[in-house]
């Protein structure tokens, strides 16, 4: 059975540390090029001032660049999260929001630069938005990306 984003949107929101952690998938796009993600803040996403713990907005952000940018390169790549840096620009309540994004472009350009086994690592944006628009964070994620040695052993 193959994934659709459908499928995988409900499966993520489902799994087991999102779920509890109040972080749902509202949509991944048909292409693969774009993703939705919600945190709701409640009694067990919140911190001691009753805002948004960070570990969540952090979580909220984790796998969603690296998976857009794997199911547009495909199962010859090697793609995984490596690293995240978050800035917190004020506090988060209610249901905040972050969107990804990784255009098909940037998914060849990668794809090009990856060519041959060479390591890629790519650093991706988003911001984290509360109800009102209003900006309570910005993320940056690293993703590594790196052609399978058994498709450049082919090409060879």
């Amino acid at each position: 059975m193959r994934i659709t984003p459908r499928r995988l949107a409900i499966g993520m929101s489902l799994w087991i540390p999102n779920l509890f952690s109040g972080i749902r998938i509202r949509r991944f796009s048909e292409d693969w090029t774009h993703a939705t993600v919600e945190l709701h803040v409640n009694v067990f996403t919140r911190n001691y001032v009753k805002t948004a713990f960070g570990g969540s907005m952090s979580a909220m952000t984790d796998p969603y660049f690296f998976m857009l940018v794997m199911h547009q390169l495909g199962r010859d790549h090697v793609v995984w999260d490596t690293r995240g840096e978050i800035e917190f620009l004020k506090p988060g309540r209610g249901v905040l929001t972050a969107e990804f994004e990784v255009s098909k472009e940037k998914a060849e350009e990668i794809r090009e630069r990856a060519r041959g086994g060479a390591k890629v690592l790519e650093w991706f944006e988003t911001v984290i938005t509360d109800r009102e628009g209003d900006i309570v964070a910005k993320v940056r994620r690293e993703v590594y990306i790196r052609e399978k040695k058994r498709v450049t052993a082919a090409r060879s």
